[in-house]
């Protein structure tokens, strides 16, 4: 397809899959379900942490998760006692144990009592308006395992591009707090990064329609997939290159007869 036609076909696409609709059955729907800057943060930072595997799974375990924090995770995060934390030495989802949920209460308990907005946590290592956001995700890797308590084990369960990973969780969780437009799918509460600085979601549906389409040249998937994808997807909108995740993912999933 020449460059105008997979244009054409992804705008198309967003249009598509970026409606309210689109949101029960997604993982977006679990921080949806509050109105504070904070409760979002942290619904959305955790569940997105934990979207691997089925949807179902997902959101009946991000659910339970939010049960456990009385369904008002700020609260509970400034609140709460260490006595507290025992209930979640019952949670857990895939490979992510309770001794990785303990840390996570730990860190944002931190985190919280000393800053307002978790984009504290990335925004800082940000050095240049027009820089994406590799050093942010590098920098917030760093700082949420500063605490010298952080468990070894529980590294694997936030992605850095160090280690040339996709960070295809962190990126996610970006483009919900900082995309803002009228359709109201992403939240858009974060102003200090911009769209234009945010990085594709890259997981196995968005590659394969990416690789169809002719945007990723690269061979392997890794971080530098990342970056070529999201190079050739500003060339169609270098303020929201990232809205095409829309596109993408729901081609893949869903499909469509135009291609």
């Amino acid at each position: 397809m020449q460059h105008a036609d997979v244009k054409r076909l992804l705008d198309t696409q967003v249009a598509r899959f970026n409606i309210p609709s689109f949101i029960p059955d997604d993982p977006i729907s679990i921080p949806h379900r509050f109105s504070q800057k904070q409760d979002i943060e942290i619904a959305a930072f955790w569940t997105a942490m934990l979207s691997w595997g089925q949807r179902k799974t997902i959101l009946k375990n991000a659910d339970f998760l939010l049960s456990l924090m009385d369904f008002a995770p700020y609260d509970f995060i400034l609140n709460h006692r260490e006595s507290d934390r025992k209930k979640f030495l019952s949670f857990v989802h895939r490979t992510f144990q309770p001794l990785d949920a303990l840390y996570f209460l730990e860190f944002f308990q931190w985190f919280y009592q000393r800053e307002s907005s978790l984009e504290q946590a990335f925004l800082p290592f940000i050095s240049h308006p027009r820089e994406d956001v590799g050093a942010a995700l590098a920098g917030f890797h760093s700082l949420f395992f500063s605490l010298p308590t952080a468990p070894s084990r529980t590294t694997k369960h936030v992605a850095t591009p160090v280690r040339g990973s996709t960070c295809k969780r962190l990126n996610m969780f970006l483009r919900w707090m900082v995309r803002k437009d009228a359709h109201g799918v992403d939240f858009g509460i974060w102003n200090g990064i911009t769209p234009a600085q945010l990085l594709i979601p890259l997981d196995v549906h968005v590659d394969r329609v990416a690789r169809r389409l002719g945007l990723i040249q690269r061979n392997q998937t890794d971080w530098h997939t990342v970056l070529e994808l999201t190079a050739a997807l500003r060339a169609f909108d270098p303020q929201d290159p990232v809205k095409y995740d829309y596109a993408l993912f729901g081609m893949g999933v869903v499909g469509t007869k135009e291609w």
